[in-house]
């Protein structure tokens, strides 16, 4: 792009449910920026979805990396032209496509697309990443010679000091405990001296910035020494989208979910295998009675500002003042077996390895709410929620779908698989679900222009579609009885249509746009336009 390099997201940043995977660029809170091919190559795979990266190009270069361009308005030329030609072929705005090396080559510094917002409710910007093409693994940008300039040192914000069994304390406590911070006249951080006794690990909220902008971007290092030997680090070089999942057993997830502060830890309770990170011992530091300990964490950025904190320990056992409570139930998880349990009218069914330890699952039914413990574990995969619905008539079984209740008590379709008298979902989060009736249809209207209009110096029609329960599942645009590409905006819920898509040979047309929900309320407009010939 022809403009500042300025970034608003880095590499290895830690997003809710991922690792972030590549730079966010600024595009000055407009839309539209040229964006050009970063070398020669050729587009590999073509994405549009309404989520996620919305309209997405990846282009293979022959030195074995992909590089990937996100959150994209529209593309060049050609490719629009080639990757319409797919939407209108299968009949849908959503496509994903992987043109051959032949079909769509790109020179360096080319012109391939224009930067946007697509993909849900975010601003104007440019997603960019590289990939190794053979084993698609993603890659740090930076590393290949990105001029960002920073003279700004890593903050640390927060510290929590964590005993990690039932026998260990720090400052005869047995809960996540926050130390007091001071700085240093040379700048450094010093904690106040712990006293500890058994197995530890530290956590810690931080963030880097950029000189040109204030965004609290993520860290590019991290370092954990015990004595001067290092047991923990941090580097945000390169990892699988296999992995990312991992980033909720890196953090405190708890504490992210109940107080949403972010803290990465520095030991590795679980024994996963991340590329992100490597581990001494796990980074657990064992602490005996009567020794001195310092340890020393070390936060950098990519151009080496640091940031280092020092924590004071002495090894001192005593009596435990207060402890984690664990609620027993009768359902305990066993996470690398299948567990399976009933109440009343729902079940739950975990696969193995569902979490990633063992627990007490709180698994209740109050009225036609079903509580699945709650968000505070995190999942590695997915489990099935079923409900009995053989008390419900055929009629109510066709409105009927399976909702997940927010705290704030908004409810939000989760994907309901309807067999006979069970209705079950696949589902990768824990909390409060229900059973809701939707007998709305959704609601269509005509936006920039109005039926029977004249709509000769309009570049385009827009209808905006809304659905108040279940939500929107498809939608459909015709005119005069031909399928036509309408882009469907999820943070405005207005559906576009190109009027350059077709040319004309009548001056009145009918327009006719259906759309459904996801229960399979039906609803059509239909309207007449006239345009010139």
């Amino acid at each position: 792009m022809d403009i500042p390099l300025i970034l608003s997201g880095t590499f290895g940043e830690l997003r809710s449910n991922h690792f972030h995977s590549g730079l966010d660029i600024k595009t000055n809170q407009r839309e539209g920026i040229e964006v050009f091919s970063s070398a020669e190559g050729y587009v590999s795979r073509i994405k549009i979805s309404l989520w996620g990266f919305g309209k997405v190009i990846y282009i293979t270069h022959p030195n074995g990396y992909t590089t990937v361009y996100a959150h994209l308005q529209k593309f060049s030329d050609k490719i629009e032209e080639y990757i319409k030609k797919q939407q209108y072929k299968i009949e849908s705005f959503e496509v994903e496509v992987f043109p051959t090396e032949n079909e769509i080559p790109i020179s360096k510094k080319e012109l391939i697309a224009y930067s946007g917002s697509t993909g849900g409710f975010m601003g104007p910007h440019l997603h960019f990443e590289i990939r190794d093409t053979k084993t698609e693994k993603t890659i740090n940008p930076l590393q290949f010679g990105f001029n960002i300039s920073d003279s700004t040192n890593p903050r640390i914000n927060t510290i929590v000091a964590y005993a990690l069994d039932s026998l260990s304390h720090i400052n005869k406590l047995n809960v996540p405990t926050q130390l007091t911070i001071t700085k240093l006249g040379n700048g450094n951080l010093i904690t106040n001296r712990i006293f500890a006794i058994g197995k530890i690990g530290f956590g810690l909220n931080t963030f880097d910035q950029f000189d040109a902008a204030s965004n609290q971007n993520g860290i590019y290092s991290l370092q954990v020494l015990v004595n001067g030997e290092k047991v923990h680090q941090f580097e945000a070089k390169s990892f699988s989208f296999n992995e990312t999942n991992l980033i909720n057993v890196l953090i405190d997830y708890e504490r992210f979910q109940t107080l949403k502060q972010r803290i990465q830890k520095c030991f590795n309770e679980f024994s996963f295998d991340l590329s992100l990170t490597s581990f001494l011992k796990n980074g657990i530091i064992t602490i005996e009675d009567g020794l001195t300990y310092n340890v020393e964490i070390i936060i950098k950025d990519f151009n080496g500002n640091s940031q280092k904190i020092s924590i004071p320990i002495t090894g001192k056992k005593d009596i435990i003042l207060s402890k984690e409570k664990e609620n027993i139930t009768s359902y305990k998880i066993k996470h690398i077996e299948f567990n399976e349990f009933s109440k009343d009218f729902a079940k739950v069914a975990f696969p193995k390895n569902t979490f990633y330890n063992d627990f007490y699952l709180n698994f209740e039914v109050t009225g036609k709410i079903v509580k699945v413990h709650s968000p505070i574990v995190p999942l590695a995969n997915n489990y099935t929620l079923t409900f009995d619905v053989s008390n419900y008539s055929e009629a109510e079984k066709n409105q009927l779908y399976i909702a997940s209740i927010s705290n704030n008590g908004k409810t939000n379709y989760e994907t309901t698989i309807k067999k006979s008298n069970t209705f079950y979902t696949s589902i990768k989060k824990l909390g409060k679900f229900t059973l809701l009736f939707d007998n709305d249809k959704p609601i269509i209207s005509l936006f920039n222009f109005k039926n029977e209009q004249w709509v000769s110096n309009h570049t385009n029609l827009k209808v905006k579609i809304s659905d108040r329960e279940s939500g929107i599942k498809s939608f459909r645009g015709e005119i005069d009885g031909k399928w036509i590409l309408m882009e469907f905006d999820v943070t405005t819920n207005i559906l576009t249509y190109n009027l350059k898509d077709i040319s004309y040979s009548e001056a009145k047309h009918n327009l006719k746009i259906v759309v459904i929900d996801n229960v399979g309320n039906l609803n059509t407009l239909e309207s007449t336009f006239y345009r010139k010939k």
